[in-house]
């Protein structure tokens, strides 16, 4: 196995869509051939502010040129691979770098060694039950490094294929972004056990392409998340909240939508529902 780093950055000047491909340079061809079927790491630059470290996690399926720039090519990343990690994984942990085995810590590609991947997976995806309609909402800020034993990275791969697991993970990170506050109807329903009512809703089904990223996720109520599935409710580019003529009780379902008539997303634009998982839901869900 033949694992590695790719470092993104939202904004920067390279066409990086890091739940479909990534971009990089030719000097870094014969490096990204090697994590080719293998499994890659996704790490913000330490200097930009509030960094989120290493944040997800994604399979490679092939190497192609780049069809729009010359000299680069594109890491294809395989459907349904791409998963992020809840809690974020900061660069370093009690003062020691979680990413021990750095050969150059500058490189946007460079490989990771089968230790330094356990150990962030780890921790970037506990396997747990603290999830809303599943058990308590994880604290955003508890991390611990876990004991990795020797070759631990088989077990953890196959949890990354694991539908159950990885559901878990997609809810835990939508819930966490969307502080478990519903984009529709703005209702924050926590229960005595501290379980959210909210749950997380994909905007482009996993069975039809879609990608377990936040931005391809909302956190919805059970009754707007049974409207959206259904298309009597979609979004817009803007993000206004959009009512199908479908809809044969149109006040009633005016009356939960908060006030602002759009949705309630995160304040990190990276964390935003992305326009082209919307449009398809429109073009695809959405009953006009």
């Amino acid at each position: 196995m033949t694992f590695g780093v790719f470092m993104h950055k939202d904004g920067s000047g390279y066409a990086d869509i890091p739940e479909v491909h990534y971009q990089f340079p030719k000097a870094y061809l014969s490096r990204a051939k090697q994590m080719v079927g293998d499994w890659i790491i996704y790490r913000e630059p330490v200097k930009i502010p509030r960094s989120k470290g290493f944040f997800a996690v994604a399979k490679v399926e092939r190497i192609i040129p780049d069809p729009d720039r010359a000299d680069h090519y594109r890491a294809l990343i395989e459907e349904g691979s791409y998963l992020p990690f809840e809690p974020a994984v900061p660069h370093k942990i009690a003062g020691q770098p979680v990413e021990r085995d750095l050969a150059n810590a500058q490189a946007s590609v460079r490989l990771l060694s089968n230790t330094d991947f356990a150990r962030i997976t780890a921790l970037g995806l506990p396997d747990d039950d603290t999830l809303p309609r599943v058990g308590e909402l994880a604290p955003p800020d508890r991390v611990q490094d876990p004991q990795v034993p020797f070759e631990i990275e088989r077990p953890i791969i196959q949890s990354l294929v694991n539908r159950p697991f990885r559901d878990r993970a997609f809810r835990r990170a939508v819930l966490h972004a969307y502080d478990a506050r519903c984009a529709v109807t703005g209702w924050k329903l926590i229960n005595g056990g501290g379980r959210a009512e909210a749950e997380a809703a994909h905007i482009r089904p996993v069975e039809r392409g879609g990608p377990d990223s936040v931005r391809n996720g909302l956190a919805l109520s059970g009754t707007a998340h049974w409207m959206f599935d259904r298309g009597l409710i979609g979004l817009s580019d803007e993000l206004d909240i959009l009512i199908s003529r479908q809809v044969n009780d149109r006040p009633s379902v005016e009356a939960i939508v908060n006030r602002s008539g759009k949705a309630l997303v995160p304040e990190l634009a990276a964390m935003r529902p992305h326009p082209a998982f919307l449009g398809w839901h429109r073009d695809n869900c959405f009953k006009h």
